[in-house]
């Protein structure tokens, strides 16, 4: 009986300290995982250069759109720009683009492409598809590459008498209000039309010039012709 009542006494014993250690050794809390990374002092996040409030990369010149009209190294942006059009050089393209990149609008009110410099280089080259928007006569959808679409109409106006015209929209007669669409200055490239054709067959290319590092480079070219 004293034997049964001993073993009893241990067994309690040994439950007690097991009750005892367990108390002490609380259970390691779970450590939550953080939704995002954090950022030293140092750190700066990205931001996207189209985002608003945005500095833009490059430093205009003061009354940028006045200073392109008198600076002889516009007029050799624009032979350069000629040049690389009529011999289908891509590198000499991408080397007088904006390193922001250039807008291009087929038609003046259609749908805007923006290609960096680099895919400037390819723009001679390369068979994608771009969609330019409806056409103001037909309304059809103009699909097509830049090679194929854009590079035609600017070797026909580089192959014909034209004239320069700083920060003004020349033209030949307009059924729409031709309107700039940046803040920075530009250049119409203008071929007034021909006579048998009432003039009605006059075209401008409206090429945008700014500045980066005190050095001038196209922006935008933007497509202006007569519409029904």
């Amino acid at each position: 009986m004293k034997a049964k009542t001993s073993i009893a006494l241990m067994i309690a014993f040994s439950l007690l300290l097991a009750g005892c250690t367990t108390a002490s050794s609380p259970p390691t809390p779970t450590q939550p995982v953080p939704i995002f990374p954090s950022l030293s002092p140092t750190d700066t996040p990205s931001l996207s250069p189209t985002a608003p409030n945005v500095t833009p990369a490059f430093t205009p010149l003061a009354s940028s759109g006045q200073s392109i009209c008198s600076d002889p190294s516009v007029m050799v942006l624009l032979d350069t720009f000629k040049t690389a059009i009529l011999n289908s050089d891509g590198s000499l393209l991408r080397s007088i683009v904006s390193p922001d990149g250039i807008e291009v609008r087929y038609y003046r009110n259609g749908n805007t492409i923006t290609y960096t410099p680099y895919q400037a280089g390819f723009l001679f080259e390369t068979t994608y598809e771009a969609n330019w928007g409806s056409d103001p006569a037909s309304g059809l959808e103009k699909r097509g590459s830049f090679h194929d679409v854009v590079v035609p109409s600017l070797v026909q106006l580089f192959n014909q008498p034209y004239t320069l015209h700083c920060n003004d929209l020349k033209h030949g007669g307009a059924s729409y209000e031709l309107t700039w669409l940046y803040n920075d200055g530009f250049y119409a490239i203008h071929f007034p039309g021909t006579e048998q054709n009432g003039y009605l067959d006059w075209r401008t290319w409206a090429a945008g010039v700014k500045y980066n590092g005190g050095k001038p480079y196209l922006y935008a070219l933007v497509q202006y012709f007569w519409e029904p």
